[in-house]
């Protein structure tokens, strides 16, 4: 497994609608183990493939907070929401991609997803609570969607602006520790 860089909004490949993946491979397979290796060490409960600058329509999640609990890592590939329910739920939302800030967005309380396995076998699964609205989530990664879409122009223009400040500072960080040869 292989920890991959996580972008940072505003990329423009986070804005990006995904490409369906045309069949389960190893190299699929390989990306998957990659991404929850990724989330994990960030960390997180979801991560999908744009935001490692992987344009497929693919996501990772693992939304068990218990530390005594065992993990139930999730990849989901294709993935479909075929229901949602008409009750809703509000949630403090984050981003691996929008690092250290958080807002209330409301989704659907409950949503029903189809997605192939890692075996290319379909597999459908109702989810509710926090696995619905990380599962929301990370489905919208893959349609260029962020959280802070959800959002007024104000408080979405303070974040991106926080966000341009940090890849400069991260930028002039990395500068700084390069040796000039």
């Amino acid at each position: 497994m292989t920890l991959r860089q996580i972008l940072i909004h505003p990329d423009p490949r986070l804005k990006k609608t995904c490409d369906p993946v045309a069949e389960v491979t190893s190299d699929i397979r390989k990306l998957a183990d990659d991404m929850l290796a990724t989330m994990y060490d960030a960390p997180g409960i979801g991560l999908a493939a744009p935001q490692i600058g992987v344009m497929s329509r693919v996501f990772v999640m693992d939304c068990v907070k218990d530390e005594n609990a065992a993990a139930d890592p999730m990849v989901f590939i294709n993935p479909q929401i075929t229901w949602s329910s008409e009750d809703t739920s509000v949630y403090e939302e984050g981003c691996l991609s929008i690092p250290e800030q958080y807002a209330e967005v409301t989704r659907p309380s409950e949503v029903r997803l189809r997605w192939l396995d890692l075996d290319g076998q379909t597999r459908e699964e109702q989810f509710d609570g926090l696995w619905a609205t990380c599962a929301q989530h990370e489905f919208d990664h893959l349609n260029g969607k962020l959280f802070i879409d959800y959002l007024g122009p104000m408080k979405r223009k303070l974040i991106t602006s926080k966000m341009q400040k940090l890849k400069r500072e991260r930028a002039r960080t990395a500068a700084t520790k390069d040796p000039i040869l």
